[in-house]
């Protein structure tokens, strides 16, 4: 087994703690500059943190065994563009994946994941584990240019050591 079930279910509550964070301290700039153009690859705070919402719920369901998410699950780099709506979905997503985590099995550390890419292309298989750890890895990633950005915009978001999690993180999620 590549990962454990303890692993998804710390990386699960990082999560939270994470974007918890960035969203409070986007929440101090306005809407001007959460959309502005910074040089990243996804050009802006807002955009940046709308691929991760999505990409988060494209890699989830294919967790869950839904081989073809895009059927239902938009990606959008522009939506949602209200403030409200976005942290109101962060926080849905956030406790989709705590309640996905909490309630892995040993079976499932075992399975394989399939999905057809997005581009429509050849069926892609991997192992279950190395898919969980694509889900925190990638958020960890976007979550990176994001903290850069919120610095460099005068915000101060939260530490991202893991060892500086608070144990009640995800407890009231």
């Amino acid at each position: 087994m590549m990962i454990s079930i303890d692993y998804c279910n710390v990386m699960a509550r990082y999560n939270v703690w994470q974007n918890r964070s960035l969203v409070r301290a986007a929440d101090g700039l306005g809407d001007a500059a959460r959309w502005r153009d910074r040089g990243a690859f996804f050009k802006s705070i807002a955009a940046t943190l709308n691929h991760l919402v999505w990409a988060d719920a494209l890699i989830l369901e294919r967790l869950k065994g839904n081989e073809r998410p895009q059927d239902h699950v938009t990606h959008s780099l522009d939506a949602p563009r209200d403030w409200g709506a976005y942290k109101a979905l962060r926080a849905h997503r956030d406790a989709e994946i705590l309640a996905w985590a909490g309630d892995l099995t040993a079976e499932d550390m075992q399975r394989v994941v399939r999905w057809v890419p997005l581009d429509g292309g050849d069926r892609v298989e991997m192992a279950f584990g190395l898919k969980a750890m694509t889900l925190f890895n990638h958020q960890t990633h976007h979550r990176g240019q994001i903290h850069g950005m919120l610095t460099a915009a005068g915000a101060s978001p939260e530490p991202t050591d893991l060892p500086l999690m608070p144990a009640d993180v995800g407890v009231d999620a």
